[in-house]
C-alpha cells in the first residue's frame, strides 16, 4: 500500500491510476465501484455527508442602465409583498433582499408543474457611478421594482461663506 500524499490525508481522498481503471463505474450504495482492466473491482468509500454549501438566497435578475442624471435599477419583484422587501443603497452599491412565500394551500400532489421560484433572493450590484442614497427613490407598479438613483455631480461647485470670529 502507498503512502498517501499530503493533499490525499488533507482531503480524505485516494489516488486511483487512470491506466489501472476502464473508464465505466458505478455507485452503489454509499460505495463507488470501479473496474481495473484486470478484471478486477476495487470499491471507493464515497462520502455522502451533508453537502458543504451553506444554503443560499437566489439571485436577483436586474437590469442596470443609466441617464444623464440617475443611475436606474430594474427587477421583477412579483409576489412579494412590500414588508418582504428590503432595498440598501450606499454611494458605490446597492443591495435588495426579499422573500416570496408560497401559497400553502395547494397540496404538493397535485401540482402537475411547479417552475416558479419561492423563497428568498437577494441581489448586491457594485454601481458603475457614486450616487446620492438620500435622494434615491423605489416605485413598484405591477411586479416591476424600478429604483432610481441619482449621481452625484462631482463638478458641482458652491461658494463657502466665510465667518469671522
Amino acid at each position: 500500500m502507498k503512502k498517501k500524499s499530503f493533499l490525499e490525508r488533507l482531503t480524505g481522498n485516494i489516488r486511483v491510476d487512470e491506466d489501472e481503471l476502464e473508464d465505466d463505474f458505478y455507485e452503489e450504495g454509499n460505495a463507488k465501484k470501479t473496474s481495473r482492466s484486470n478484471g478486477e473491482s476495487k470499491s471507493i468509500e464515497v462520502n455522502k455527508e451533508e453537502p458543504w454549501e451553506e444554503e443560499t438566497d437566489a439571485e436577483l435578475t436586474v437590469d442596470l442602465y443609466q441617464t444623464p442624471t440617475d443611475i436606474i435599477v430594474q427587477t421583477m419583484v412579483a409576489g412579494v409583498q412590500p414588508d418582504n422587501l428590503s432595498i440598501t443603497i450606499t454611494r458605490d452599491m446597492v443591495t435588495i433582499k426579499g422573500k416570496r412565500e408560497e401559497n400553502q394551500s395547494i397540496e404538493k400532489d397535485n401540482y402537475f408543474v411547479r417552475e416558479l421560484y419561492w423563497g428568498s433572493f437577494s441581489r448586491t450590484i457594485s454601481l458603475p457611478e457614486e450616487v446620492d442614497p438620500e435622494e434615491a427613490e423605489a416605485v413598484e407598479k405591477h411586479g416591476l421594482l424600478i429604483i432610481k438613483l441619482p449621481k452625484l455631480d462631482k463638478n458641482r461647485e458652491t461658494k463657502l461663506k466665510i465667518k469671522s470670529i
